[in-house]
């Protein structure tokens, strides 16, 4: 696949900038204080400005470009960021309505800090021109999934900057209007239901929403003149379609880049295997995950390319424009003065030091999941101890603090639970009653829920899509280990909050137990047995899921890699 925008509308944007400005658009010489205004008036002009950031102070300006975590953000960054082309992205780049979106917080320690979802879409029958080597609508792949769902968290206070990538497989209360299922379903019903599952199942708030598609991928590494990475093995994906037979450093243009990122039923040759044919060769045995991590190295090797070519030259730069800038869709309250700040904020943070976390899950051995009489495939449940710690390390806030709103999380005194036995082991319901009393929650009522099925997630429901609420369910979940998830739904018995207990989890023992001191406080495990704790409770160990995944992998031997300088 080839740029489009060699000659196009990019060209003549760079021109006249040229004209207005009295030098390039790539220039390292441009004002920031009139940059801040062009941002200001273009969202002014469009009206799309209704969350846009306060205005901070001119900062020391470094010519360091960098790159936030992912294609769309480089685009939104580098190009929002380039004065003379303010008024061309703001009418070229796609918006729509994204509902549940949280307004950036205007005061305290989280101000301005944004959180923004960026989605790879699989929507073929969106594309305007069909490719046959992604799957054509026509031909009945009509799917709508999200293939990658990251997440970037920004801080100007602090110049933090992280990446998140959730797992697709994870298995959610909230990924549909009718009900749980994987994370990556919930883009079939559109962003507005993915955006929900998010902020209701994680706890993580969402501000902003950017969605690839694969043209618009392939598009931006063409428009960089293609990117070089090392394959240390040969590797093949049937379903990606990369076929790369030979060790050493290879160029890779859009198509063929697109096809490493994606692929996820990747096989290899290693040393000892000499047959050329790749049927014979081993898979590796974490699809997804495995995909995430040589997604994180793409976009090191992504951010030097960019850093190579500078996006100094206005040619470059016009290419750039001219083939992403029409594919690309974001929430209609990501302003071009929003763009602006954010590049002007962060343009000189080092994209290789951010932190590129991935949701720890557990994965499932026990084949496709069955779900209240359904099947959904392979599935992922929560680590409830590990996800809090690693959300919390992706947020940089700590253990206590409500992750939506950067506030302290209530007292358990002033949180009323009811528990409903959710798997049919015998007084389940009031052995984690027993154990979340010692931690001094006010529970009000006991009872049952019809078991979803052989393995189930522990769900703590609340009911009011309000701060208080949710904090309080945070609070109830953080006191709990294992397959644990909040979730908007129904409470019972009047109480803020409902756990429904599923068949891994335990509750957390009193400080002063899992400190050694003395208590008659319990610890409900999965089976429903409340013990004596003298230590902290863990998840009780099922040969149902393999252990919590890693928030940070190393590359395999046969992954794919930054060249060798």
């Amino acid at each position: 696949m080839t740029s489009n925008g060699g000659a196009g509308p990019g060209r003549d944007a760079a021109r006249a900038a040229t004209s207005r400005t009295g030098r390039s658009a790539g220039s390292s010489a441009f004002d920031e204080t009139g940059l801040r205004n062009l941002g200001d008036e273009v969202g002014r002009a469009n009206g799309a400005g209704r969350r846009s950031r306060a205005r901070r102070g001119p900062r020391r300006h470094r010519r360091t470009w960098w790159v936030l975590g992912t294609v769309g953000v480089v685009i939104v960054l580098f190009l929002g960021g380039t004065a003379g082309y303010g008024w061309y992205l703001n009418h070229q780049i796609h918006r729509f309505d994204v509902r549940g979106l949280i307004d950036v917080p205007t005061s305290g320690a989280e101000a301005g800090t944004e959180n923004i979802l960026l989605v790879g879409s699989t929507d073929r029958c969106a594309l305007k021109v069909q490719n046959a080597a992604y799957g054509l609508c026509s031909a009945g792949v009509t799917g709508v999934n999200s293939d990658v769902v990251m997440i970037l968290h920004l801080n100007p206070s602090t110049h933090a900057v992280a990446i998140l990538s959730i797992p697709r497989d994870l298995f959610v209360p909230n990924a549909r209007t009718t009900g749980a299922n994987k994370i990556d379903a919930a883009l079939y019903e559109g962003p507005s239901q993915l955006v929900a599952a998010i902020n209701e199942n994680l706890g993580i708030p969402i501000h902003h929403y950017v969605v690839l598609n694969f043209d618009t991928f392939a598009n931006v590494v063409d428009a960089l003149g293609g990117v070089k990475m090392y394959f240390p093995e040969p590797v093949f994906d049937a379903y990606s379609g990369l076929q790369v037979f030979t060790r050493g450093c290879v160029s890779l243009d859009g198509l063929h880049a697109l096809q490493v990122v994606r692929a996820r039923h990747l096989q290899y040759k290693p040393a000892g295997v000499t047959t050329s044919n790749p049927a014979y060769w081993p898979f590796e045995n974490q699809s997804d995950l495995a995909r995430i991590r040589r997604d994180h190295e793409f976009l090191r090797v992504l951010a030097g390319a960019v850093s190579k070519n500078g996006l100094s030259d206005p040619i470059t730069d016009g290419q750039l424009i001219g083939s992403v800038a029409p594919q690309l869709t974001v929430d209609k309250t990501f302003s071009s003065s929003d763009m602006v700040n954010l590049a002007l904020d962060f343009h000189g943070v080092n994209a290789g030091k951010a932190p590129q976390l991935t949701l720890p899950v557990q994965i499932d051995q026990f084949g496709s999941y069955l779900y209240k009489g359904a099947r959904y495939g392979d599935v992922e449940f929560p680590s409830n101890v590990l996800d809090n710690q690693v959300i919390a390390q992706f947020l940089g806030i700590g253990p206590n603090i409500d992750t939506m709103t950067g506030k302290p999380l209530p007292a358990p005194a002033a949180v009323t639970v009811s528990v409903l036995n959710g798997t049919g082991v015998a007084n389940q319901a009031t052995d984690t009653s027993t154990a979340l009393k010692a931690l001094g929650f006010s529970v009000v009522g006991l009872g049952d829920s019809p078991p979803v099925g052989a393995q189930a997630e522990t769900v703590v429901y609340y009911a009011h899509k309000t701060a208080t609420d949710q904090a309080a369910a945070q609070l109830v979940a953080k006191s709990l280990s294992g397959a644990v998830i909040t979730a908007l739904g129904p409470t019972v018995d009047g109480a803020q909050v409902t756990v429904v207990t599923g068949t891994q989890f335990s509750v957390n023992p009193p400080a002063s137990v899992a400190t050694g001191a003395s208590s008659t406080g319990g610890t409900a495990t999965g089976p429903g047995t409340a013990t004596p704790s003298s230590t902290p409770a863990t998840a009780p160990s099922t040969a149902a899921f393999q252990p919590p995944t890693a928030a940070v992998s190393p590359l395999e031997p046969w992954d794919p890699r930054a060249c060798p300088a």
